[in-house]
């Protein structure tokens, strides 16, 4: 086809205008830029992720665009992704480091983070560069209050107000740092004061409130809290506040009823139409929370919200495989989604799949080391697998990270309590206090650390605490009932003990402390008949089972009464490992040795992470003389917990008994040395260590302490007559070799230490 001259010149000119459109829309400068304005306006319509990916885009043009950087860190505060928000931050002062404002916002995250020495660099600078920037002083405020200088705290707080004195938000972090040092009708004026200055500022309304409702007064409180309701219709945050309220005052149906009646008037705001399951959730009702999110995920099947949280409560109410099969929706339309490959880890867990766990977790890890909750249940992995310094490692990454995640402080809180460090499980409860000050666990476990420190009047205020928050609460009086026992007052105990079975009735730590007590008053009969009675109530209570073979096995002796108690708990627990190890130990007791290694045996097949089995399997083995098997039992303990000292002790025993490496048994020795001082067996092993070494002065010295803590113990006596001999100390040898006969005439040891005592003769 021809084209006439002058249309071939419009084509030209089209062409070269197309080129120009073309080439403006690849100039970085303007991309950028476009991408950030667009981040801006999803950002002041509170769309924070879709803001987060405009920024990101901007970054992706300009890896040094210093504002983009600012603005994503600036939704990821709104979306508390912290990580996120420090690693933002930190590379926008990289890139610009007078930007102030970033300074700022990155020493109050620090200061959330309580990393205070790292805020106070930021700070200094700021007090040096912006003088009359009331958020500076305000922010320096908060670092002197978080150490615990209120002093400090208030006198910046009186300065960003002689810079701001409109400033609703410095009138309310001044009220708080009254409040803190109980100057109630000063913190009422400052509440009040930011409500004067900002009337319809609904966080000044609900703060007002909340102190109300601390005070006790519920009806200044509730009036508060409607006027911030109305003052901000749309906003679901007031409502949970008078819904919070009404729990205060006893009235958790009002509550249900006002938040079900809520969340009618917010049938497309998330947060909105999720009060009700989160009411449920935040009050431990997992089936009324559960119910109400797979309605929710109906409703709303497009809100990942909803969705991720409903698989939160299917696996927290065990629905196993109903939880994987939506997590495995969300894993397939989005593989990188890391909440979702941390509830696959979860899942693995809760199947007994800990390695799995691991292997998920850290993947999630690798591409995010800041995620707290990765870390977490990380620890829960770990923990599974017997590793407990790993998960102890774990579970402090995830509170350093996020210092307010109250089950990685329960789980610390946890370890403290099985090393017996009391220190450490008060600042853990100091900890959860300070999270959840309505909850009664932290002041629980408070008072369990104090009367561990033997401070029984603390301890007792701390339990008392800890009943008024909860009344019913069987724990608390279990431990009221501990603390009474530490002070010997054992009717009071058993008084308490009581309490906690009759709100508990299938409680066998509330039953244990019951018989406990009866038996310190010398009534084993009484104890007997306690158990029997219970038993006759819950037939089906393994644990009572338990109880009351224990009490037949130590109190009369009645060995097969004893074992009949343990293998019914067995058969209704199945896998309860208490009852078979105890079975195993009331079975060697009356010299079925054959018939306990079997139990133990068998045991370790049923729960093959339990090392009692391994451990017991392995004596009963050693007392053959079987040290191939005795070393295979004790190895398998290794592999699941690799530095249990017992596992360790007995491991090097029978490695110096069966000729092995004398180096690497020393060493292994030593191992269970450390972490079991005050054992004569660790002692009695190190020094057989030492006395295969050649080392024959450091080996009498520790079976002189073996022998010291256990005087009858025929193998101590045999081994510290051989060092004597080994040593020239012909007296001391001789002196062992007649304790020996005396303890175990026909003992094959007596042969040997007569042999040695001869030798130094010739």
């Amino acid at each position: 086809m021809r084209i006439a001259k002058g249309s071939r010149h419009a084509v030209v000119a089209v062409c070269l205008l197309a080129g120009l459109l073309t080439g403006c829309s690849r100039d970085p400068n303007v991309r950028k830029q476009k991408y950030l304005e667009s981040g801006q306006r999803y950002y002041s319509k509170g769309q924070y992720p879709e803001a987060a990916i405009q920024f990101r885009n901007a970054i992706q043009v300009d890896s040094r665009f210093a504002e983009a950087h600012y603005q994503l860190a600036l939704a990821a505060l709104k979306l508390e992704q912290w990580p996120t928000a420090y690693q933002e931050l930190s590379k926008t002062i990289e890139i610009q480091p007078d930007h102030y404002a970033a300074h700022l916002d990155l020493a109050n995250l620090l200061i959330l983070g309580r990393r205070f020495n790292d805020a106070k660099e930021h700070l200094d600078l700021l007090v040096q560069k912006q003088p009359n920037n009331s958020g500076v002083y305000t922010a320096r405020s908060n670092y002197y209050a978080g150490m615990n200088n209120t002093a400090a705290a208030l006198a910046d707080m009186q300065k960003a107000l002689q810079l701001d004195p409109n400033s609703s938000d410095s009138y309310l972090n001044l009220a708080m740092l009254q409040m803190h040092g109980q100057q109630w009708d000063a913190a009422e004026a400052s509440f009040k004061k930011a409500v004067e200055l900002s009337p319809k500022y609904t966080i000044a309304l609900v703060s007002l409130g909340n102190f109300y409702q601390i005070r006790g007064r519920f009806p200044e409180a509730e009036e508060l809290f409607r006027r911030a309701i109305a003052a901000a219709p749309d906003d679901p945050s007031p409502r949970l506040s008078l819904a919070r309220l009404y729990i205060a005052e006893n009235k958790p149906g009002q509550a249900e009823e006002f938040l079900r009646q809520s969340k009618k008037d917010f049938p497309n705001n998330s947060e909105g139409y999720r009060m009700l399951g989160g009411f449920y959730y935040g009050n431990n009702q997992l089936d009324k929370a559960t119910t109400e999110y797979a309605s929710l995920y109906q409703e709303h099947p497009k809100d990942m919200v909803v969705k991720k949280n409903y698989i939160q409560l299917l696996i927290l109410t065990d629905r196993i495989n109903d939880a994987r099969k939506l997590n495995d929706e969300v894993i397939k339309a989005r593989p990188d989604d890391q909440d979702a490959q941390i509830y696959k880890g979860e899942i693995e867990i809760r199947t007994g799949k800990a390695s799995d766990a691991v292997n998920t977790l850290q993947a999630v890890l690798k591409n995010d080391p800041d995620n707290a909750v990765a870390h977490y249940q990380q620890g829960l992995a770990f923990d599974q697998l017997g590793n407990t310094n790993r998960a102890e490692a774990e579970w402090r990454d995830a509170v350093r990270l996020r210092p307010d995640i109250v089950e990685a402080r329960r789980a610390l809180a946890g370890v403290a309590l099985h090393r017996g460090d009391p220190s450490g499980l008060a600042q853990e409860a100091d900890q959860i206090i300070a999270l959840l000050p309505d909850a009664s666990d932290g002041y629980l476990l408070r008072g369990v650390a104090e009367i561990a420190r033997k401070q029984y009047a603390t301890a007792d205020d701390f339990i008392h605490r800890s009943l008024e928050k909860d009344p019913n609460n069987p724990a608390a009086y279990l431990q009221l009932g501990n603390l009474q026992m530490a002070q010997g007052q054992y009717a009071e105990a058993q008084k308490a003990y009581q309490q906690a079975l009759d709100r508990d009735p299938n409680s066998a730590d509330a039953l244990g402390g019951v018989l406990s007590a009866d038996l310190l008053q010398k009534q084993p009969d009484r104890a007997i008949s306690t158990a029997r009675t219970q038993l006759a109530s819950y037939p089906k209570n393994a644990g009572f089972h338990i109880l009351l073979g224990q009490l037949l096995m130590e109190q009369k002796k009645d060995l097969a009464g004893a074992e009949a108690e343990f293998k019914q708990a067995f058969d209704l627990d199945k896998k309860n490992s208490d009852a078979l190890v105890k079975l195993g130990v009331v079975q060697n007791e009356r010299g079925a040795t054959d018939q306990a290694l079997q139990t133990y045996l068998e045991g370790s097949k049923i729960n093959p992470r339990e090392i009692a089995f391994y451990l017991l399997a392995g004596r009963i083995y050693e007392s053959k003389q079987d040290w191939d098997h005795a070393k295979q039992q004790y190895q398998k303990a290794l592999e699941i917990q690799p530095e249990n000292p017992v596992a360790s002790n007995n491991l090097a025993y029978v490695m110096l008994e069966q000729g092995g490496n004398v180096d690497v048994a020393f060493a292994m020795a030593q191992t269970a040395r450390r972490q079991l001082p005050d054992s004569p067996n660790s002692a009695d092993t190190l020094g057989w260590a030492f006395y295969h070494k050649h080392v024959y002065t450091s080996a009498i010295g520790l079976f002189k302490e073996a022998v010291k803590k256990e005087p009858d113990n025929a193998l101590f006596n045999y081994h510290l007559g051989l060092a004597y001999a080994k040593n020239g100390q012909a007296a001391l040898a001789r002196q062992q070799l007649d304790r020996v006969v005396k303890l175990k005439p026909n003992s094959p040891d007596v042969d040997e230490l007569r042999k040695a005592v001869a030798e130094i003769k010739g």
